[in-house]
């Protein structure tokens, strides 16, 4: 039987695996493996190139089309320098909370699907449920695209795809999308009275910086007032800069990253096209100066928005099973929702606990939170059950 006992022993259990972006996600892997075996589950891994990290597919039903697909991913964001008052990697209950690096984000709606397996593999069901399992989401969504494209090529069409992420168990339609570049300048280093002589990578990388600047300000002046996101247009920051040796040096290389998120139907690359021509105009001044001069301008990730779908099945779906009668709404964070829509799939935002506590330290899930997840994995249970 389904319940938050069940849920929370799994949670427990995902917890204690170090998922961090950086590090391999294969331990955890290998014991949902051997969670499905034992109920008797099919699956099957999606690599990356280089075998440390996997995508999970699993079904439980019939390969029909029609089927509800539940998605997550398996890794967590760093907890280096963060101030938590107990062990990350083990849960902890205080005060109606489970605490835990991941409970919120998003290791809960994965507890929660892999308790509910027993009961939907009893059930006989008529519909399959699928479990799409993916790693590197932490990092720009690294992982997904091959998962959705076996998903896409290789299961009978879904009719719905419902991702996880932290929503207080309520249906989100539309976050916007997220590109992230990483800006190199490279100038020629020289003594900083002797300016003629080289070429300063800091000095050339702030003119670069500054049009980002006024990009972002207009961007912001340009939202659409009935935008449903806050902030209600794009925005772009540049989170990192590196650069220089010393004060009386001119500074051989500067590196900076920047992000910008942009609110469905607007495009990254359409909205940087200017910045692009600087940037290339800005390498060759510098390459006439010095040969080993120049600027590249890398993009990192490029996570496409999720767009609120019209009369969206996956959306009255979530809704019927989270009893979830509210407005439409949307959210600014970026998530693997955008890919699985671009992919053809309806989809919907809906899973325990709020993005308020995710990346924080003494990250947490209000218990209350997954008992409603419980309820919702039962009613997806009998859906998988009936014939209608």
């Amino acid at each position: 039987m389904n319940d938050l006992g069940a849920a929370r022993d799994i949670l427990e259990t995902l917890i204690g695996f170090d998922t961090t972006s950086r590090n391999s996600n294969l331990a955890l892997i290998e014991w949902v493996e051997a969670y499905l075996d034992s109920h008797g589950v099919a699956h099957r891994r999606v690599p990356n190139a280089d075998g440390r990290k996997s995508n999970l597919l699993a079904t439980i039903g019939p390969d029909i089309e029609g089927g509800a697909v539940l998605s997550g991913h398996t890794d967590v964001v760093p907890v280096d320098g963060q101030p938590w008052s107990s062990d990350p990697f083990k849960v902890i209950e205080r005060d109606g909370r489970l605490y835990g690096r991941g409970t919120c984000d998003m290791k809960g709606f994965l507890a929660l699907a892999l308790a509910a397996v027993p009961d939907i593999a009893a059930a006989r069901p008529r519909r399959p449920v699928h479990l799409a399992f993916s790693y590197d989401e932490e990092i720009g969504c690294l992982g997904a695209p091959a998962l959705i494209e076996v998903i896409r090529r290789e299961l009978p069409k879904p009719a719905f795809v419902v991702v996880g992420e932290p929503t207080d168990m309520v249906a989100v339609n539309g976050h916007k999308g997220i590109a992230n570049f990483e800006v190199t300048v490279t100038g020629r280093e020289a003594h900083s009275s002797q300016t003629q002589q080289g070429v300063s990578a800091i000095m050339e990388a702030v003119g670069l910086m500054a049009s980002l600047k006024d990009l972002a300000a207009r961007l912001e002046r340009e939202a659409d007032p009935a935008s449903p996101f806050t902030p209600k247009g794009a925005t772009l920051t540049i989170g990192i800069v590196h650069g220089g040796t010393a004060g009386n040096i001119l500074a051989r290389e500067c590196r900076f990253m920047f992000d910008l998120r942009a609110p469905p139907p607007l495009d990254a690359q359409q909205l940087l096209a200017g910045f692009f021509t600087e940037a290339k105009a800005l390498d060759a001044a510098l390459k006439a100066r010095a040969p080993e001069a120049g600027v590249t301008v890398e993009m990192l990730s490029n996570v496409p928005g999720f767009a609120p779908e019209p009369d969206g099945a996956a959306e009255a779906f979530a809704r019927r099973l989270a009893g979830d009668n509210g407005p439409p709404r949307a959210v600014s964070f970026a998530t693997e929702a955008g890919q699985f829509q671009r992919a053809g799939l309806s989809t919907i935002l809906c899973g325990p606990g709020s993005i308020a506590q995710a990346h924080q330290p003494d990250e947490f899930v209000e218990i209350s939170q997954m008992e409603r997840g419980v309820a919702f994995m039962r009613r997806l249970t009998e859906w998988a059950a009936s014939a209608g």
